[in-house]
């Protein structure tokens, strides 16, 4: 994404997860590391994604450390696709050797979103989880586990209100019982084309909140 950006190799449950870290302005102690994951890998999803790599601009203005990876059989890491169960696990993993203790912040786009939701039930009790981005959330076909009560004043749900891979019907459906609030942008595509600073905005909004 930049100069700075680190490539580093971590360790999944398939193998090797090849992951990219940026941090905050040098000679800035980070507030804390926030992981990220990218849209559905059998749809040409990948860690430069460019809402990924929105969502790590935001985490990066407002002081974290970001870290973006390939799921399982993406570029260099290794393994295959495994309908979001391998991947919520690899995503624990990576949170265990990139931030083994301090805050965290977790975030996802699409299938990473889905991916986000689940390895968050693991986290939320054990883990200083301080903030939450979902955007455009797989919430459909297999809609994943409600989120903790008490992780709703730190979670951000962004969807676009035309998106044609995710229905904003779906997305409200799945948060309505939840009375989980959902952040609508008018006009707003999957990929938020044309939109992507207002995203940014948004992130970098709730990230000041608090």
């Amino acid at each position: 994404m930049n100069a700075q950006t680190e490539k580093i190799q971590l360790e999944g449950g398939a193998g090797v997860i090849q992951a990219l870290r940026d941090g905050p302005v040098a000679g800035t102690a980070p507030r804390g590391v926030a992981v990220i994951a990218h849209p559905h890998p059998l749809f040409g999803g990948t860690m430069d994604n460019k809402v990924v790599q929105t969502l790590a601009r935001a985490f990066i203005g407002a002081g974290w450390a970001a870290v973006r990876f390939n799921f399982r059989g993406v570029g260099a890491s290794e393994g295959v696709h495994d309908e979001g169960r391998g991947e919520a696990e690899d995503m624990l993993a990576i949170v265990q050797q990139v931030a083994p203790e301090g805050p965290l912040a977790i975030a996802g786009f699409s299938f990473g979103a889905f991916v986000a939701i689940n390895a968050l039930q693991s986290l939320w009790d054990t883990r200083d989880v301080q903030r939450v981005a979902l955007v455009g959330a797989s919430v459909a076909r297999v809609p994943p586990p409600a989120l903790p009560e008490a992780a709703h004043d730190r979670v951000l749900l962004v969807h676009g209100e035309q998106d044609d891979t995710v229905a904003l019907a779906a997305v409200l459906d799945w948060a309505r019982p939840q009375s989980l609030p959902v952040t609508v942008v008018p006009g707003g595509g999957h990929f938020f084309h044309g939109q992507l600073p207002l995203l940014k905005n948004l992130v970098a909004r709730h990230l000041r909140a608090g």
